[in-house]
C-alpha cells in the first residue's frame, strides 16, 4: 500500500497507550520463568532488559480499556466507529466462548461497529490491522467513519511470557484511532514479510533457530527499504524508527545492518517497560510525544516483528493538532 496506489490515505488522529503499574526486576520472574541466574545476567548486560509492567491480577478488559477510551476522546460529534479490530499476540487471550474483540466493543459502548480480532502476524497484527481498518473504510465510504485499533495482552504463564534466548514479555495496551484524509499523522507505506518456513516457532531445530538468528537484521533492513521506497523516501528523511522492544541486542544488530547511527532508533523504553507483544511502537510513540520529541511534519518509521515469522515496517508522517497540513 502506497500514496500512489491509494486514492484516500489512511489517518492516525489519536494514539494512545497504558500500562499497569505494577513494575518488577526482570530477576523477580527468575524463579517463575525458570531462568537462573546465569540467564538473567544475559538478558541483562547483552539483551538490556531491567524492569517490565507486569500484573497478573488484573484482569485483560482493564488492561485494554484506558488507551481505547483515550484514543476515543479524539473522535470528533459528527463521527461513528464502524470497525473495531483487537490485535493480539497470543491466540487464546481468553476463555473459547468469549469474543474479546465483541467484549471490548460492548464495553466501549461502541454497539454499531463491526468488531473482529487478529493474530496471525504475531507482533506485527497492530500495523497490519491499521491496514485492514483502513481498506475498510475505503471500501464502505461512509462520510465520518472511523476505526479503532485495540492491541494488549497479558503474560498468563512462563510459556508466554518467555521467548528463549530473546525477550521476557510484558503486560501493555495501546490503542489508535483512525479514519481517512483526516489531520492526523499520514500512512505513507506499510509493508510486510513472512518466513513461513520458521511459522512453528516452538519446533524448530538449533539450525533452524541458527538461520534465522543470521538473517533476522537483514529481514527487518528489507521490508524498511521496502516500506521507504513505497512511500516515495529514503533513510535520509526518517526522523526516527519506532520499533518494537525484543531486546537491545537484536537491534544493534539491524542498525549495523542498516548501517545508520543509534541513535536513529528509539530504545530507550527496552529497560523499562520491556517487549510488550503488539503494543510497542505505540508505547514508544506516545512516550516520544508525550516528551515533545516527534516533529510536525517529520517522517518516523514503526517497525516490529512477530513470530512466525513476519517482519512489518510502516511510514508515518507525523502531524501536531494545528500544524503541517
Amino acid at each position: 500500500m502506497s500514496e500512489r496506489t491509494a486514492e484516500r490515505r489512511i489517518t492516525l488522529e489519536r494514539i494512545e497507550s497504558y500500562a499497569p503499574e505494577r513494575s518488577v526486576r526482570i530477576e523477580e520472574l527468575g524463579e517463575h520463568l525458570g531462568l537462573r541466574r546465569g540467564d538473567l545476567g544475559v538478558f541483562r548486560k547483552f539483551y538490556g532488559l531491567d524492569r517490565l509492567r507486569y500484573d497478573p491480577q488484573l484482569p485483560l478488559l482493564d488492561l485494554l480499556r484506558p488507551a481505547a477510551r483515550a484514543a476515543l476522546a479524539a473522535l470528533p460529534d459528527d463521527g461513528h466507529v464502524d470497525y473495531l479490530a483487537y490485535a493480539h499476540v497470543t491466540q487464546a487471550v481468553a476463555p473459547a466462548d468469549t469474543d474479546m474483540a465483541q467484549v471490548v466493543r460492548d464495553d466501549l459502548g461502541l454497539t454499531g461497529a463491526e468488531a473482529f480480532g487478529l493474530s496471525h502476524q504475531a507482533c506485527v497484527s497492530s500495523l497490519g490491522a491499521i491496514e485492514i481498518l483502513g481498506n475498510l473504510l475505503r471500501a464502505e465510504g461512509r462520510e465520518g467513519a472511523h476505526a479503532l485499533m485495540v492491541t494488549g495482552e497479558q503474560a498468563y504463564s512462563p510459556i508466554v511470557q518467555l521467548v528463549p534466548n530473546t525477550a521476557i514479555m510484558a503486560d501493555a495496551a495501546a490503542s489508535c484511532l483512525l479514519t481517512l484524509d483526516g489531520d492526523g499523522d499520514i500512512v505513507r507505506a506499510f509493508t510486510t514479510r513472512t518466513l513461513g518456513e520458521y511459522a512453528r516457532w516452538l519446533e524448530l531445530t538449533p539450525e533452524q533457530s541458527t538461520e534465522y538468528g543470521e538473517q533476522y537484521a537483514a529481514r527487518i533492513a528489507e521490508v524498511i527499504h521496502q516500506a521507504l521506497a513505497e512511500a516515495g523516501l529514503t533513510f535520509d528523511d526518517v526522523d526516527l524508527v519506532i520499533p518494537h522492544n525484543v531486546n537491545k541486542l537484536a537491534w544493534r544488530q539491524t542498525v549495523k545492518e542498516l548501517g545508520i547511527d543509534q541513535d536513529k532508533v528509539f530504545l530507550d523504553n527496552v529497560p523499562v517497560y520491556s517487549h510488550t507483544f503488539a503494543a510497542d511502537v505505540f508505547l514508544n510513540y506516545t512516550t516520544l510525544r508525550d516528551t515533545g520529541r516527534l516533529t510536525d511534519g517529520a517522517h518516523y518509521l514503526l517497525v516490529s516483528v512477530g513470530l512466525g515469522a513476519t517482519f512489518g515496517a510502516m511510514v508515518i508522517t507525523h502531524r501536531t493538532p494545528g500544524g503541517s497540513r
